[in-house]
């Protein structure tokens, strides 16, 4: 009997030992979540703004911290993230320039929307060379009834801006002027030009046509590109005056049978100025070309469509997603969305490719001159548009250790800055101590 009752006086303590010491090892965890969590829930900075937040922890396969993440946000140029995954998911490793087909004497060239063509910053000379140096006659198919040279949303005040340029088929110089001390790199500009004593420093092109009134006092080192207006004409005397070659318009329902695809450049190229820098042309034509090869029809829209039913049906929360740039404030997404698509992302992308594509903290692009304590940490793409500010991407802790985070902050009035420090401070923190 005495043997009996210590025994079961035993397997109570045992149970009650076992059980402490789960609790022990759980509440680390527990309060981690929640420490990570508070860091943002908490932050007196973020009090008056619409804050959410996500962490996912790739070793444990689990998300570790939410705040709001099951919440709608407006992403700004998060939006890339998920045009850089179209691209990924259709494109394949080169872009598209055109598709061409040889009729005899003839050239037909069918565009796919590839924005390098003469681009100034890319450089890429591929497509440039293959038309100069054809004998043909070349002819361009330049209707595209379903391309709107505007995103759903974009302020049309910013018409003049370089991260604005039109949307169009077939994109040359990047759809913009480069003016170095008010002269245009390109001399077919010249003719359009007018000097006066405006009330800005800036030039300035007229809303509706491409006349540019330039200050007549002008920093001898001022270099600024200009959005200027794309029509099917401008693109023929453009291609003509470079080409030096006479070009003419096929209709819209030419034949595209037997035609091939001529590739213009590695696609990891076009992605990396566009995730770096924030290239809102490079990715709003990155759809385009998308919609081309999946649809066969340039459209945005078609594009968006197409990559949200056939690639991005398991997102935790449907997408609202309505441009390739994020320039639209119609686009809605949440943290955990985009967590889940940088999953996706890094399932399909090895690590030191993509890392390196991305704006890197201390580094490159847009976080070149944030997160300079050490080694980089920080792979991501940030979004901004007046009194928002998001910032999702991978983070490498000190113990070596891959997050995948979304902190978006909306509908602040502080300066963009202060919310900038506060993302920075608290993503610092996870990488010291998690």
């Amino acid at each position: 009997m005495f043997i009996k009752k210590y025994l079961n006086y035993f397997a109570i303590i045992l149970i009650y030992s076992l059980l402490n010491a789960c609790s022990s090892s759980i509440k680390p965890i527990v309060e981690a979540q929640k420490t990570w969590q508070e860091q943002v829930q908490q932050s007196a900075v973020f009090s008056q703004n619409h804050t959410g937040f996500a962490l996912y922890d790739l070793e444990k396969n689990e998300m570790v911290a939410q705040y709001n993440a099951e919440k709608y946000f407006t992403p700004a140029s998060n939006t890339k993230l998920f045009s850089f995954y179209a691209g990924l998911s259709v494109l394949g490793d080169s872009i598209p320039a055109f598709r061409y087909r040889i009729a005899q004497d003839s050239l037909l060239i069918f565009p796919t929307g590839d924005p390098s063509f003469l681009h100034q910053d890319l450089k890429i000379t591929k497509a440039f060379s293959f038309l100069k140096n054809r004998s043909e006659q070349i002819y361009l198919q330049l209707n595209s009834p379903n391309l709107s040279y505007y995103g759903a949303g974009w302020a049309w005040d910013d018409y003049n801006d370089d991260y604005q340029p039109e949307i169009s088929s077939f994109p040359l110089y990047g759809n913009i002027v480069r003016f170095r001390a008010g002269q245009p790199s390109i001399k077919y500009w010249q003719t359009n030009l007018e000097r006066n004593e405006p009330n800005t420093t800036k030039i300035v092109r007229d809303f509706h046509t491409n006349a540019y009134t330039i200050p007549s006092k002008i920093r001898a080192n001022s270099v600024q590109d200009v959005a200027f207006k794309t029509s099917k004409a401008l693109t023929i005397s453009l291609l003509e005056d470079t080409l030096k070659k006479n070009i003419s318009l096929l209709p819209l329902k030419t034949n595209q049978a037997k035609s091939k695809l001529f590739y213009s450049m590695p696609s990891d190229s076009l992605y990396k100025r566009m995730l770096q820098v924030s290239d809102n042309m490079l990715a709003e034509q990155l759809m385009v070309m998308v919609s081309g090869i999946s649809t066969d029809t340039l459209s945005t829209e078609k594009g968006i469509d197409f990559v949200i039913k056939n690639h991005l049906s398991d997102l935790p929360d449907a997408p609202q997603w309505v441009d390739g740039s994020g320039l639209s404030r119609y686009n809605l997404f949440t943290p955990r969305s985009l967590v889940k698509l940088l999953q996706k992302i890094y399932a399909i992308v090895p690590q030191q490719r993509l890392f390196s594509l991305l704006a890197i903290g201390g580094k490159a692009g847009t976080l070149r001159n944030l997160y300079q304590e050490g080694e980089p940490f920080i792979y991501a793409k940030s979004g901004s548009l007046s009194n928002n500010y998001n910032l999702s991407g991978y983070l490498i802790t000190k113990k070596n250790k891959v997050l995948i985070f979304s902190i978006m902050n909306n509908n602040y009035v502080k300066s963009t800055s202060e919310i900038r420090k506060e993302v920075e401070r608290i993503l610092t923190t996870l990488h010291n101590n998690y």
